[in-house]
Order: structure tokens, then C-alpha cells, then sequence
């Protein structure tokens, strides 16, 4: 056992939980009618029912609605409804935390608190968390040809499902049988003949379970995208490029990273190096070196040697955009993706089954070439790389005999590579069917994820140093590498226009092929049971009970090198941990009056690391005449801290904070940010976020092809798991400090080292908002078909996080909160609204998508103003405003035989461009959530032939 031991008490059901359930257990069996009416499972209940509203909110998508939507994954089309908020993992961001995976954030509350399930059963989630701190499902592992329907619910389901379903859960439905052969396969590319997606899929079926007592489904996906360029969209407004000058953005706020030298003697990366003068401490580029005391001159330094990129910075930099030359847009993709089920029918009333999903994915990513001066973060404290410097005898140096720092972004290495690796497993045994008068299902279940993450083109801190600058002091750091030990002896990183000069062995030892390994596994065993135990005036009592018990772990192994601190612009991220977690539940559906449905849920689950929890639902839907249904809910729920919250591990990351106490004392220098490592640390004493929803809504059928629905829902979550303020944890002296900087001024402690700021239960958040849900059909006239309207509008009425002590921040229609998300931004209202033509063999569907405008603020009234400015100190972008985005998609299937079908799709069919974002780090000049509109408009089309 990783955790320490609980001091909980052992898991004791509540008697209310125990009464009922006897008591449920005990009912008579009800006369079976002679022709039943179909029950089904919804999604939020384990009952089977006749109708499927329920009361609360749940939107259904089957293979029809997918195939319309044209998006080639579950991913993609969950990450466009209107429903999906800031928070979510887009594939696209293939050099965050969670590289190489996609989650879904439902109301903007985080991956974390958005249950996925497949098959109404959990699955092991990706191994790398994003941020460091959060668990969540990849949606990469879901085989698309595979999925029959995907259910959400809109609102809390802990009472049901357990922990993590604070904000609501996605269940994805694959087929349970198939008979026949179909295959699949489609081709894509973007307007500029880039981004390939090819995909190809067969699935194959044998075994009539009514006839033969058997099924077999077999389903294999293949699939591939390639990779966009930031530089293959020169010209698309502001996607992918950090120079904004034309925009009317300064050099050194947009290029400071990539050359620009500033006027505080303070100077970013060029690609020629940028040298400081030990005397005036101002610094100079090596091609530009036009003021006195410089001991050589470097005319093959000259910046046109080396980028062809527009210059003009006022100090004299040579500029480059690197993040155009060397960012990506999308990152390519390979994935494989089996899944497989068998059922066999026992005995007309049993049936077990087996389920198999098998997955791999390889995503290779590239951003840019490291910087030598970057500085990091380990559990021993910072490390800042400020001072690197260029020997007194290295030949590259201006100030010969005199060593001088450097500012240098090692194109000659290359960009900065990430290989993701994934491979998911899951496996399903069990027995469903009737015993007794009972709908039973019980299953094994094992699911596991291994991720890899091969990283190249990043610096090892002492030999660099060591090459760079050979004192006694790096030499002998360094020779402890064996890396460096096997160089020559005296061998030196040659820069710029002398880099050809290296060896290959030399680039080996500076930036060798470094790796992380994570790897989590859920084991569970469960058993739930329904039926229906009595007649009421409205129809039949149901109830249903069930029990789980499952084994959770996780890890992650370090990146090679940050455990010490040694690798340059990469800080330390590690967990491990595991538990057990056991759960009873009940639930009640009771048809009171034939116009009144009462329901209710109740759940106990007890974790050996966080003790117990209780978790309550109830609803109510009342049918006061056929076409109108009113309806409301109310849930308790939470949310149980993952192993990298309180296992064993940390996460160090670097910043900047000011000293407040030596400031007091009169140090000068402390009243300023200066650099400091932040060490997170599991805390093991955490308690689960805790939740509270309601939902109030109606679903109006007005006419035989008309359904409108309105809900109004709140979310408020308390007992946050968050990292404690930097601010708060220097107030209440969680730091390390350095005595050896200590001035003479009478109690001064040093400087500032490291900052410990823990996980801790902090803030709670209140999310309000209102869905609507139209649809309309319309038969046309003279054979031309039907059209068919639906509309999905999710607007956010709060976003209000509140802090421990006291401050309230309202994200809402902001670009925050900028802690999550890659600053994505919080839209307060999404749009999907699609158009569907259906006539004989053809249907044609248009869809539009559209993202709010967002307030260019970190949150509401913020005191601070705008988040950017242009360089006359202006707004930016005009008005403060992000602009809002719409796309419009359209697809078209044509049924060319019973068997072949021939389909086609275009997205963002009138080429739409991303506006500018120039606040957001998940992407380049846009923002992450139009990515549409950066990869510019796609093309693909396919055919599907069954046998």
C-alpha cells in the first residue's frame, strides 16, 4: 500500500441504505404482463423504464447523429457541443501535461470532475495528469465505428456512479451484437493539402443470439493524422506566429523569448546569441556588435545568416519566431484501436458475455529548441540558469579573457520532440439476465494504461555548462555525467555560425534522448439488480440495488534528469499511489400519480486513503398533460483525491514572488519578483471535493415533430483541491531560504529558495447556467424529403470561484481562469445548431458551431484591466475582446446500394480564420478552442461497404 494508513473509521453502510435495501429485497414479485413494454436503461439510473425523459437532463447522440456531425473521432465531437467547457484536453496540445490524450470538461468544471464511462463501467485513466494534478479519462481510446450511442448527463450522478461525477457523466454505448461484415475506410486533408487523416475500420459479427445463443462482434480502427505547421500558415491572420508587430504588438512583448533585447539590460534568446558586457551589464547580439570594448568581432554571426525573418528590434537583437518555425498546429497521430465482444445466451433467461478493448496511440509532437538560461524547478529546491555564461577562452565570446552571459536558443540541437506512446487494455467478463424477477448484471472488470513519453532536443544543465563554460567547478559537476566523462578532454559547445563544428558525439552527451513512464490500472468487481416490486397509481414501483468493490493505482516515473534539477526549461513531475474502494447503493423510481414520477438515489463508498461518503439524489418529473413534462433534481457529490494529489510524489514548477519580509527589513531587492522554484507536494490529509447540484427544467412537445427543453442547473464545489497560493505560502513562511545571500541588515533570513506550496482543500466554485434543446422536423411537399432542425445552446451564467480567504473571481465570458485550461478561456455561451435534408438515398447536414466572444481579463472587474496591451500601451485586442467564432460544417451521405455508402464532409466549409488570442499558452496566436479555425478548412470523404 502507497497511502498511509487511514485513520477513518472502517466502511459502515448507512442504516438507511441497509433498510432499504432489505426491504426492496423482500417485495413480492409483480404478475408479469402478456405483452411487457420494452424497458430500457438510461444513463443516471440503473432502473430500466418504458419513457426516456427522466428527470434530469441527459443528451443522447447516436451513430446517425455522429456520422452527421462529419468530426472523425468521439473526441472531437464531444469537444464541440455546447455542453463541453474551459478545461477540456484537446489532442491538438501535444506539449502540455497530458500529451497525446483528449478529456472532456462538462460545465467548465475540469476532466477531473467529468466521469467517463464505457459500457456503464469505468475505465483506467491516462496515465499522465494533466496539469500534474488532474485524472481523467482519454477519449482516444473509444473505437468510433464501435460506439451505438453516447448518453450525457448534465448534472451530478455521484449517488449513482461514485466519485468523479460531480459535473456529470459521458457513457459511451458500443454495440452489443452485429451480424455481417461492414468495412470502412475515408481520406482528409486541409485547403492547403496538409493535415492527412486517413482512416480505415472493419467490424464483423457472427451468431444470432435469439437463434444460435451466441454473438460475436469483432471491431479493428486504424487511424493517422499528420501534422500541421505553424509555418504552413503564414498569412492566416495570427495563427501560429508570436511576432504581432504588424498588429501593433512590440518586439520585445511578442519576440522577447526569440531575440529582442530589452532596454533593462535584460535580454531574450536569439538564434545567434545574445552576449552580455561584464562591465556595463548591457547586452549585445554576437552579429550586431557595434559599440566599443568588444575583444573580437563575428561576421558570420551576422543574423541574415541565420533567419530571414523581419527584424527592426530597438535593441538590437536578431529576432526570430521561433514558435512559427518550429510550433505545430496539430501534432501526428497514429492509433489502433480493437475492440471485441462475445455473448452467449445460458438459458433463455441468462447470458454472460466478455468484452475486449485493446488500444495503442503514437503522437509526435515538436515545439521549440530549448533555451540555454531556463530556469526549473525539483523537490530540492530551484535551479535558475541565469547566470550561464560563454568561458573567458571560449572562441564564440566577444569578451575574450572575460567570461560573459549568454542568451542563446540552440536551434543547432533542434526543436524539442515529444514521442507519446499510449496502450490502453480492458476487459470485461459477465453474467446479466433475470433471476427471480430481477434484472441482474454483475462483471469483472480490469482496465490498464501505460503511457511513454521519449523526449529529445532538451539540455542537460551541467554539461552545457561544462561545454560552455569549463571552470574547475562545471568541469568536475559535469564529469560525473558519464555523458561528459566520455567527451574528449577541453571539448566545447561551438554556437551559431561555428556549430557545424560539433561532433555528433558532443550533441549526444548535451542532449541525449531522456523518457517518463507512467502507468495506472483500475481491478473491479460489481453486481446491481432492478425491478419493478409494486403497482402504483402511476405504473410500477422499480427499484434497483447494487454493490462494487475495485483496486485503483497510478504512477509516474520522473523525466530522466528533473529529479536533480539537471534538465534546462523541464521541472519535476511525479506521482504514486493506490487504494482500495468499496460502494453500496440503492435507488428508487416511483410513479406516484399517473402526471407525478418521484425518484430518488442513495450511495455509500468507503476509500481507504479518504474514508467514507455518503451521496443523495432525488428528482421529480410531472406530466400535467402529455406534451409537456416539468422536472427537477437535486445531488450531492464528490470527488476523491487522485494518488497525484495525496500519494507519494510532488510537482515543482518555477515563478517569480516578491519577499515580503525582506522587504519589511529593508532589502531592496527582495520588494521585487525575482525567481523562486515552487515545490506541490501530495497531502496526504486531503478530503474530497464535495458537491451540490440542481437542476429545474421542462420538455414541451408543442407538435408531433417539435421538442423543446429548458433546464436550469447549478453546480456549486467545495473542499477544492488546489495548489495553495504562492502569496499565501510566503505569508505563512512555507519557503526555503538560502542564508549564504543574506545582507548585513540585522535579521535578514536570505533569500528566498523554493516556495512549498501544497495541495490543499481551498476554494469552491458556483456554476450556473441554462440549456436549451430545440428540435423540429418538417415533412417536405412533393416527395423533396423531410428537414430537420436541432438546436443545443448551453449559457453560462457564473463561473464564480471563492477563495479561503474570502475573494470571489467571476470567470465567466473571461479569458480565466488562466490556472487550467491553457488559458483557454471561459465562453459564456456555445451554440451547436444543425440542419439536416433527408430524401430516399440522400441526407445532407449542415452544422454551426459558435463560441461567445470572451472578455480579454483574467476575470471579472479585474483591477488589473486588460491582460495584453499594444505597444502604445492600448487595449489589445481592440475593445479588450477576443472575438467570438463560428464555423459551419457540412456533410453528405449518399446510399449508392443497400450495401455501399459514399459520404463526404467539409469543415469549416467557408474557411472561417481563427481571430487572435494573444493571452492563451495552449496555442500560438489563437485560441485552442478554434482550432478549426488555424488548420483552416478540411476536406475528406469515404466509403463504407457492407457484406
Amino acid at each position: 500500500m502507497i497511502y498511509k494508513k487511514s485513520a477513518h473509521p472502517s466502511f459502515s453502510p448507512p442504516r438507511v441504505g441497509l433498510a432499504l435495501a432489505s426491504a426492496l429485497l423482500a417485495l413480492p414479485v409483480l404478475a408479469q404482463d402478456a405483452a411487457p413494454i420494452a424497458r430500457v436503461e438510461i444513463t443516471g439510473s440503473n432502473i430500466r423504464r418504458a419513457q426516456a425523459e427522466t428527470a434530469s437532463a441527459v443528451q443522447t447522440l447516436n451513430a446517425a447523429d455522429i456520422e452527421k456531425s462529419g468530426k472523425s473521432s468521439v473526441a472531437e465531437l464531444l469537444q464541440t457541443l455546447a455542453v463541453d467547457n474551459q478545461g477540456s484536453v484537446p489532442t491538438t496540445f501535444g506539449n502540455g501535461f497530458a500529451a497525446g490524450a483528449s478529456g472532456v470538461s462538462l460545465r467548465g468544471l475540469g476532466t477531473a470532475s467529468t466521469l467517463v464511462l464505457l459500457n456503464g463501467r469505468r475505465v483506467a485513466p491516462y496515465g499522465l495528469a494533466d496539469d500534474g494534478q488532474k485524472v481523467f479519462a482519454d477519449l482516444n481510446i473509444i473505437p468510433l465505428e464501435a460506439v451505438e450511442r453516447v448518453e450525457i448527463l448534465k448534472d451530478g450522478a455521484s449517488a449513482i456512479y461514485g466519485s468523479d461525477a460531480i459535473a456529470g457523466v459521458v457513457n459511451v454505448i458500443l454495440r452489443r451484437d452485429y451480424q455481417g461484415t461492414a468495412i470502412k475506410g475515408n481520406y482528409g486533408k486541409t485547403k492547403e493539402w496538409d493535415g492527412r487523416d486517413a482512416r480505415a475500420a472493419i467490424t464483423h459479427g457472427f451468431g444470432d443470439i435469439d437463434s444460435d445463443r451466441y454473438n460475436v462482434l469483432l471491431n479493428l480502427e486504424y487511424s493517422e493524422k499528420a501534422a500541421i505547421w505553424n509555418r504552413d500558415r503564414a498569412g492566416r491572420g495570427a495563427v501560429g506566429r508570436s511576432d504581432l508587430r504588424d498588429l501593433g504588438f512590440s518586439a520585445q512583448e511578442s519576440l522577447s523569448g526569440a531575440g529582442a533585447i530589452t532596454t533593462n539590460n535584460a535580454a531574450g534568446s536569439a538564434v545567434n546569441g545574445n552576449v552580455r558586457n561584464p562591465d556595463t551589464l548591457d547586452y549585445y547580439n554576437r552579429g550586431n556588435l557595434a559599440g566599443a570594448g568588444f575583444t573580437r568581432t563575428f561576421p558570420g554571426a551576422a543574423c541574415g545568416n541565420f533567419t530571414t525573418h523581419p527584424q527592426g528590434d530597438p535593441g538590437g537583437g536578431c529576432l526570430t519566431d521561433a514558435a512559427q518555425q518550429y510550433g505545430q498546429i496539430q501534432p501526428k497521430q497514429k492509433n489502433i484501436n480493437f475492440f471485441g465482444r462475445a455473448a452467449w445466451q445460458l438459458t433463455p433467461a441468462l447470458q454472460t458475455y466478455a468484452e475486449l478493448n485493446l488500444y495503442h496511440s503514437e503522437s509526435n509532437s515538436a515545439t521549440t529548441p530549448s533555451t540555454v538560461s531556463g530556469s526549473v524547478g525539483y523537490p530540492g529546491g530551484p535551479v535558475s540558469n541565469a547566470g550561464v555564461s560563454l568561458g573567458a577562452a571560449h572562441p564564440d565570446n566577444p569578451y575574450f579573457g572575460t567570461a560573459a552571459r549568454l542568451r542563446y536558443l540552440a536551434a543547432d540541437v533542434g526543436p524539442r520532440l515529444s514521442e507519446v506512446d499510449s496502450t490502453f487494455t480492458r476487459f470485461v467478463a459477465g453474467i446479466k439476465g433475470t433471476v427471480a424477477g430481477w434484472d441482474i448484471d454483475s462483471a469483472l472488470l480490469y482496465s490498464q494504461n501505460k503511457v511513454s513519453n521519449d523526449l529529445n532536443g532538451y539540455l542537460q544543465r551541467d554539461v552545457a555548462f561544462a561545454l560552455l563554460n569549463p571552470t574547475a567547478a562545471t568541469v568536475a559537476a559535469a564529469s560525473l555525467n558519464p555523458a561528459y566523462a566520455a567527451l574528449p578532454a577541453g571539448s566545447l559547445w561551438r554556437i551559431a555560425e561555428n556549430a557545424g563544428l560539433n561532433s555528433p558525439e558532443l550533441y549526444g552527451a548535451l542532449s541525449p534522448r531522456i523518457s517518463n513512464d507512467a502507468k495506472t490500472h483500475i481491478a473491479q468487481i460489481d453486481f446491481k439488480a432492478s425491478r419493478e416490486v409494486a403497482k402504483l397509481d402511476g405504473g410500477s414501483l422499480g427499484v434497483a440495488v447494487g454493490a462494487e468493490f475495485r483496486h485503483e493505482s497510478t504512477e509516474l516515473k520522473p523525466t530522466t534528469g528533473t529529479e536533480r534539477g539537471n534538465i534546462i526549461g523541464l521541472g519535476y513531475s511525479a506521482y504514486k499511489g493506490s487504494r482500495n474502494a468499496s460502494a453500496i447503493y440503492a435507488e428508487v423510481l416511483a410513479p406516484v400519480l399517473k402526471t407525478v414520477e418521484l425518484s430518488g438515489a442513495l450511495r455509500a463508498d468507503h476509500f481507504t486513503d479518504v474514508g467514507n461518503s455518503y451521496t443523495p439524489k432525488v428528482g421529480v418529473k410531472w406530466t400535467p398533460i402529455r406534451e409537456l413534462a416539468l422536472r427537477g433534481t437535486f445531488a450531492k457529490g464528490f470527488r476523491a483525491p487522485s494518488a497525484a494529489e495525496n500519494g507519494v510524489g510532488g510537482l515543482a514548477a518555477f515563478s517569480t514572488a516578491s519577499d515580503p519580509l525582506r522587504c519589511a527589513l529593508g532589502v531592496e531587492v527582495a520588494c521585487d519578483p525575482a525567481p523562486i522554484a515552487v515545490i506541490t507536494s501530495p497531502n496526504p490529509n486531503l478530503s474530497p471535493e464535495r458537491s451540490r447540484s440542481y437542476s429545474v427544467g421542462a420538455v414541451w412537445d408543442p407538435l408531433p415533430r417539435s421538442s423543446i427543453s429548458v433546464d436550469l442547473w447549478q453546480i456549486r464545489r467545495k473542499n477544492e483541491i488546489n495548489q495553495e497560493q504562492t502569496d499565501a505560502a510566503i505569508a505563512a513562511g512555507n519557503v526555503a531560504r538560502d542564508p549564504s545571500t543574506a545582507t548585513g541588515i540585522p535579521g535578514d533570513p536570505g533569500a528566498i529558495t523554493a516556495v512549498l506550496a501544497n495541495y490543499v482543500n481551498s476554494a469552491q466554485t458556483t456554476v450556473r447556467g441554462i440549456d436549451i434543446d430545440a428540435r423540429q422536423r418538417f415533412n417536405l411537399d412533393n416527395g423533396y424529403g423531410s428537414l430537420t432542425f436541432d438546436l443545443k445552446w448551453t449559457h453560462l451564467y457564473k463561473w464564480l470561484r471563492t477563495e479561503r480567504d474570502g475573494t470571489q473571481r467571476d470567470f465567466a465570458g473571461t479569458h480565466g481562469n488562466c490556472d487550467v485550461s491553457n488559458c483557454m478561456g471561459t465562453p459564456d455561451d456555445r451554440i451547436n445548431l444543425g440542419a439536416t435534408w433527408e430524401r430516399q438515398n440522400w441526407r445532407v447536414t449542415a452544422n454551426v458551431n459558435y463560441r461567445a466572444p470572451l472578455d480579454n481579463i483574467l476575470f471579472k472587474n479585474d483591477p488589473d484591466g486588460c491582460a495584453t496591451h499594444f505597444a502604445d500601451g492600448t487595449d489589445a485586442p481592440r475593445g479588450c475582446r477576443i472575438a467570438s467564432f463560428t464555423t459551419v460544417d457540412l456533410t453528405a451521405r449518399w446510399l449508392a446500394t443497400p450495401k455501399l455508402e459514399v459520404f463526404a464532409t467539409i469543415q469549416n466549409l467557408f474557411d472561417k480564420i481563427a481571430p487572435l488570442d494573444p493571452l492563451t499558452y495552449g496555442a500560438t496566436g489563437y485560441n485552442p478552442l478554434d482550432y478549426a479555425g488555424a488548420a483552416g478548412r478540411f476536406i475528406s470523404a469515404g466509403v463504407k461497404y457492407k457484406f
